[in-house]
């Protein structure tokens, strides 16, 4: 099987930061970045406290993750770009391989 090297990322972020348009937009348009998905955690604690949704409970506090991957260039770009609205410790990447 031929696979191509990637960069994936993933970004821990709250729903109260108001960031989930900016960085999206910003991967999207300026960046072509090839796509992202977001997750909405029900739970999740760090150095903010703990945060969680019940069934009864629509939080608008939970926590976000925003993931991706594209080509190690374009995943700097992202990367420099996000290290400035993104708390340290709050982006993980590693080395991948996808399927071509």
């Amino acid at each position: 099987m031929k696979t191509i090297d990637v960069t994936m990322v993933r970004v821990y972020i709250m729903e109260s930061d108001h960031l989930l348009e900016t960085i999206a937009n910003h991967l999207k348009n300026t960046l072509k970045i090839r796509g992202l998905s977001v997750f909405r955690a029900i739970s999740g604690y760090g150095e903010t406290g703990s945060h969680s949704a019940s069934w009864l409970d629509l939080s608008l506090n939970l926590p976000l993750i925003i993931e991706f991957f594209d080509n190690k260039v374009k995943v700097e770009s992202a990367l420099e770009y996000l290290s400035k609205l993104i708390k340290h410790e709050h982006i993980v990447f590693w080395e991948a391989k996808v399927n071509d």
